[in-house]
């Protein structure tokens, strides 16, 4: 059974109901653990409103602002986390961001800007929270991170975020090597295409979701609760002989060769 009582999760990258790293943190709630949340704080106080009305009903045990282009708050977090819980057992990353011109298009328009960004939130980012985290895992630990097939294959329009995920993807084969002997896995989710706040941003996403459901064997796409299952799994004892590895959640349209729809 899939028992993640008594287990601390830090959750990061909620920002809406639509996020698939609310239907992780609802399905690692569901399983017992522990959730803390972070959120992307704005000027407004907009974001914290929302998504702490959002996790309400999850009764995190923590909520901190986390830019993970700060470095300061970014420490100031995990110094939150060890000073109320001690340790920590669960870190999920669900953090991307790239601009929306660079989103569509052709990719060697890509800005120096745009790509030093998309790089530094999507895929960097995991490298100091990690970090952060192996000193908290003292008792081992589980460190999730989504990623997306477009890192592997050309996605029209996806562009700079695929370049982003493929070093994500690196990321998670390099940090599984360093942290193993600390008994911390290391493992990424590859989801099928979920509408969600950031994935709006890149062109003909919808054309995207229609065409995974036409191809994919299964004929849909998938749920956010059905990453949530694969995250809760992958954070449990269930999969203590995984690490280093790319799970694909996403009705089956990765292992398709030929992707045309039939007549």
């Amino acid at each position: 059974m899939l028992d993640l009582t008594g287990k601390n999760a830090l959750v990061t990258g909620i920002a809406n109901n639509k996020s698939i790293a609310w239907g992780i943190a609802q399905q690692l709630h569901q399983a017992g653990a522990n959730i803390g949340v972070t959120y992307l704080p704005d000027e407004t106080g907009k974001m914290e409103k929302k998504v702490s009305e959002l996790t309400a009903s999850l009764s995190p045990s923590l909520f901190l602002p986390m830019n993970v282009q700060d470095d300061a708050q970014m420490a100031g977090a995990f110094d939150a986390v060890k000073e109320k819980w001690g340790k920590l057992d669960i870190l999920v990353h669900c953090l991307a961001f790239a601009s929306r011109e660079d989103l569509t298009g052709d990719f060697s328009k890509t800005s120096r800007d745009g790509f030093k960004m998309a790089l530094d939130i999507s895929s960097y980012s995991l490298l100091p929270m990690a970090k952060a985290a192996k000193e908290l895992m003292t008792d081992g630990g589980s460190i999730i991170t989504m990623t997306y097939l477009g890192g592997v294959k050309v996605i029209p329009n996806y562009n700079v975020m695929g370049v982003a995920k493929a070093a994500l993807e690196m990321n998670v084969r390099y940090l599984a090597s360093e942290l193993g002997e600390k008994g911390i896995r290391v493992n990424g989710i590859s989801a099928g295409p979920i509408r969600t706040l950031a994935s709006s941003a890149i062109g003909g996403i919808l054309d995207m979701i229609h065409h995974v459901e036409a191809v994919a064997p299964l004929k849909r796409t998938v749920t956010q609760t059905e990453v949530g299952n694969t995250a809760a799994f992958l954070c449990s004892d269930l999969s203590s002989g995984i690490t280093g590895q790319i799970i694909y959640v996403d009705a089956g349209y990765e292992i398709m060769g030929m992707t045309g729809t039939k007549e």
